[in-house]
């Protein structure tokens, strides 16, 4: 039965009616892109078709070309100037040793904490914490550390504001996918992703994956695999049918696959459009202790393709 009502357009937005301190920030940007919408409405990547969807300055222009004419990006070391430098080109960039040891002991700490306390539980198999910033203001101190979020303003061109955590104990073998398809913007690409590593990672682990250069593919949202649904009910495609339609566009664009093996500390940043997973998990008694962070633009609507509910926020 519960399941059969979450097929339901209007479920969703009885659920928002509730919401609407959480959900405003959508009136302006829909009166901007001219849509006639409740703040608790239903939304989705059709109901932008045929709009103006500006690209942030780095998927239109070279980020080798922009970024060195940008005084904050001169004030940078090295090393991470070099990864910066390859963002238009990858889609990512890794900063090594971005935390130091005693941060991130710190950090799993206090998720082993937040844990004891009973303040947050491992969900999904005992593998996942959502939301942990919201229950610890040092783990949120993290996902807004100072010189993190000003390289993520320099990479999209504009301000960005921490939105989600996910913390995670072992791989998460998800298939390759685009954090797009979950986490949605209009204009797209509004949206940027921090992983850190929370130990050295190994490859029997069950690694992050990614396809460099493959955040310059077209978004592939519901119309692509026919999961639109009607005016009053959600598409009925099953997720892996996203996902077989992902594995498809890999292979007929050649994208080679790199995996990502961290020292502890070590911090990925990749874009929204970026296709990545998990790697299989060859030793099941491995852990690969991680914790991700999804920012969002302060100028984006926001809303999960998937289900087309806008964004809590």
């Amino acid at each position: 039965m519960l399941e059969a009502l979450r097929r339901f357009k209007f479920s969703y937005s009885l659920y928002n009616f509730f919401q609407k301190k959480k959900l405003v920030y959508n009136i302006p940007l829909y009166e901007k892109y001219g849509l006639n919408k409740k703040y608790y409405s239903s939304v989705s990547s059709v109901d932008f078709k045929g709009l103006d969807n500006p690209k942030n300055v780095l998927d239109e222009f070279d980020s080798r070309d922009i970024l060195p004419k940008d005084p904050l990006f001169n004030k940078l070391d090295s090393n991470t100037q070099s990864e910066l430098l390859k963002w238009s080109k990858n889609g990512y960039a890794i900063l090594e040793k971005f935390f130091s040891n005693e941060e991130i002991d710190s950090f799993n700490n206090e998720v082993n904490s937040l844990v004891e306390s009973k303040q947050a539980n491992w969900k999904n198999n005992g593998n996942k914490i959502m939301f942990a910033i919201h229950k610890s203001a040092l783990l949120h101190s993290a996902g807004s550390n100072k010189k993190l979020i000003s390289i993520l303003n320099l990479l999209l061109g504009k301000k960005v504001s921490l939105f989600q955590s996910i913390n995670f104990l072992k791989g998460s073998q998800q298939r390759s996918h685009s954090d797009s398809i979950h986490m949605t913007t209009f204009p797209y690409g509004n949206l940027i992703a921090v992983w850190v590593a929370l130990e050295d990672i190994t490859p029997d682990c069950g690694p992050l994956h990614y396809y460099p250069g493959s955040h310059k593919l077209p978004y592939i949202f519901n119309e692509a695999y026919s999961n639109v649904g009607s005016k009053y009910k959600l598409g009925d495609k099953h997720y892996s049918v996203y996902e077989d339609l992902i594995e498809s566009v890999i292979k007929d664009n050649d994208f080679q696959k790199e995996i990502f093996l961290p020292k502890k500390g070590d911090v990925l940043i990749w874009h929204a459009n970026v296709l990545h997973g998990g790697e299989k998990m060859t030793n099941p008694d491995s852990s690969r202790k991680s914790m991700v962070f999804h920012y969002y633009t302060d100028d984006a609507v926001c809303f999960h393709e998937i289900t087309q509910r806008p964004t809590l926020k």
